[in-house]
């Protein structure tokens, strides 16, 4: 007997691990694969694009190495028109088909998570990408974060779908695909399964059952990912040694980090706001952003698309205090003017290298006043990169191992983490992602979920008191005498007790009503005992039940109270469904900020 439930043990905990083994393994197929597309329709857009008719060739982070091999004599005066262009395809692909595509995809995700049951229309991820090489690749500002982020989430919810998972679920897999192609793209897969299960908050809560789905989903994608694009960190960093004398500015900069990652977000959202409200057709909304971010690159064309291959000269040290700080101001406007307006691209990338070039600024004024301490300033990009964007967007746990992975320096953990926890600590409720809520209390894809906590916390002594004279009939009455003793009694359930005080049923009176509405109530009163109408199995508590189970047993029997008995079967009052909310409702009112 023993083994038969060892090997049923056994069997159901397989089966568990391998149904979202197998979800994920196929979520992570799928991701890295689109991931590889969408990566290849960056690179032929922007050297269609970008090389060819303006002659702009962005320098590559070290880890893309031969990914755009083009030399053009392009106009230059064409980044001014370019952008504009490609905002006008953007436009009426967006609005023509799927307009939840506009923006910068996350905080769709985001939306659909907590809002809209993790459905994401299947149009959705061909749209996305479809919208977004043409955002990136003729030069608007923005990232692959988001793109890859709605499109891996639309195909985790495809699939849901497919499988005909239920709510719960659908989310779950949603956020494995989101997991998988944020883990891909930047090849990051620990920090991408991280952020996909943090980014739905702002305050320090996470979602902990997606974890483990993202993981195998994260892996998975990243290492199909890696046949076609290596599976090498994207950035090239100096070596670092630890040097704890240096952990003051760290600190420094991650909260200097606060006052311009506001900056950043109010900037953006200003602009969107802006936007919103132009009284022109949506359409022609990004083609008057991206003809500002042209103009932009007139100047500073060091911000077109992801700006990475910048990033990467600033960490080796080949740009001056003065062109990093015009980078990060620039990147500011243009990612507001390209994403604001409704063009199609993350915001992830651009925090990076706000951060980024504000840190390496930084790192570069320490490093030329303290030279005996600060002896190299590209660490101070990685801190700015981490604690910029745990400031911006709320994920600190997730872009401290992100950053880490990009850059393929584990030793930099300790002053990012340093910077990072600052920075998220000090920085208030605002948010690049609009649509984060602050915790799972406030996020209507886990309300049962708060219901189910509030009243496994409370027990059925914390409701009653038991100190109220509990109406009861004995087995041997009739039914009319029994009905005048408990005449006064606000309750339909009554207890029946036997003579020694045990109780063995409950008289419900909706029965009795049945029965002495067929006929004369004197004459079937006193014809008719307790013992032939009373119900003999029927839900009952105990005073250290929570009121979880007593809810069970409402729903399951109807009724809308219940006897409460102590070990011995003496009962001790009665639980109404009225008192058990009125509980709910004064606990939930103490949780709520």
């Amino acid at each position: 007997m023993n083994r038969l439930l060892k090997i049923a043990a056994r069997e159901f905990s397989i089966k568990s691990i391998s149904k979202w083994f197998l979800i994920a393994f196929v979520v992570g197929i799928l991701t890295g694969v689109t991931a590889i597309i969408f990566n290849l329709m960056l690179i032929y857009f922007e050297k269609f694009f970008l090389v060819n008719f303006t002659g702009l060739i962005q320098p590559l982070p070290h880890g893309e190495k031969g990914e755009i091999l083009t030399v053009s004599a392009g106009n230059p005066l064409l980044r001014l028109f370019v952008p504009a262009f490609g905002g006008l395809v953007v436009g009426y692909i967006i609005y023509k088909f799927a307009p939840e595509t506009a923006g910068h995809g996350t905080d769709a995700v985001i939306e659909s998570y907590h809002r809209r049951r993790g459905i994401i229309r299947p149009i959705v991820p061909i749209i996305k990408m479809i919208a977004s090489a043409f955002t990136l690749g003729t030069g608007g500002s923005g990232g692959r974060e988001g793109p890859i982020a709605q499109t891996g989430g639309g195909i985790g919810s495809i699939l849901a779908k497919f499988l005909n998972l239920n709510e719960k679920e659908k989310r779950i897999t949603v956020l494995s695909g989101v997991g998988g192609g944020i883990g891909s793209i930047f090849r990051a897969p620990l920090g991408g399964a991280l952020f996909s299960a943090e980014v739905l908050y702002r305050q320090a809560d996470f979602e902990g059952e997606a974890v483990m789905p993202s993981i195998i989903s994260a892996i998975t994608a990243y290492s199909v990912f890696g046949f076609f694009a290596s599976w090498h960190p994207i950035f090239t960093t100096p070596p670092y040694s630890f040097n704890v004398k240096e952990l003051g500015f760290f600190a420094i900069l991650g909260i200097l980090m606060v006052p311009f990652s506001y900056i950043y977000v109010k900037v953006f959202y200003a602009t969107k706001h802006y936007f919103d409200i132009l009284k022109i057709k949506p359409y022609f909304k990004p083609m008057l952003g991206g003809l500002l971010t042209g103009l932009i690159l007139l100047f500073v064309p060091h911000v077109a698309g992801t700006s990475y291959g910048w990033m990467q000269l600033a960490l080796l040290g080949e740009l001056s205090v003065w062109m990093m700080l015009l980078i990060a101001l620039a990147k500011i406007f243009a990612t507001a003017f390209t994403i604001g307006s409704g063009g199609s691209g993350g915001v992830f990338a651009p925090s990076l290298v706000i951060g980024g070039m504000i840190g390496g600024a930084v790192g570069t004024i320490l490093n030329h006043f303290f030279p005996a301490i600060v002896t190299d300033p590209s660490p101070y990009m990685m801190v700015g990169m981490g604690s910029f964007f745990a400031a911006a967007a709320k994920v600190p746990l997730a872009t401290i191992v992100m950053v880490a992975e990009m850059t393929g320096n584990y030793d930099m953990l300790v002053p990012v983490t340093l910077a990072s926890s600052l920075a998220f600590l000090l920085s208030g409720k605002w948010s690049i992602y609009e649509h984060q809520v602050d915790s799972k209390l406030d996020s209507p894809a886990h309300r049962g979920d708060f219901v189910v906590d509030v009243l496994e916390s409370i027990k059925v002594r914390d409701v009653k008191t038991f100190d109220e004279e509990v109406p009861y009939v004995t087995e041997d009455m009739d039914l009319l005498t029994a009905l005048r003793q408990v005449s006064t009694t606000p309750y339909n359930i009554i207890p029946v007790i036997n003579r020694e005080n045990k109780l063995v049923g409950i008289l419900n009176m909706d029965d009795v009503r049945g029965i002495i509405y067929d006929g004369d109530l004197e004459v079937v009163g006193k014809l008719t005992i307790v013992k032939d109408v009373e119900r003999t199995t029927f839900p009952l508590v105990k005073p250290s039940d929570t009121l979880q189970r007593a809810l069970d047993l409402f729903i399951q029997s109807g009724f809308d109270e219940l006897p409460v008995t102590d070990e011995s079967k003496k009962c001790l009052g009665i639980l109404s469904r009225k008192e058990l909310l009125q509980a709910y409702n004064r606990s939930f009112l103490e949780k709520v900020p």
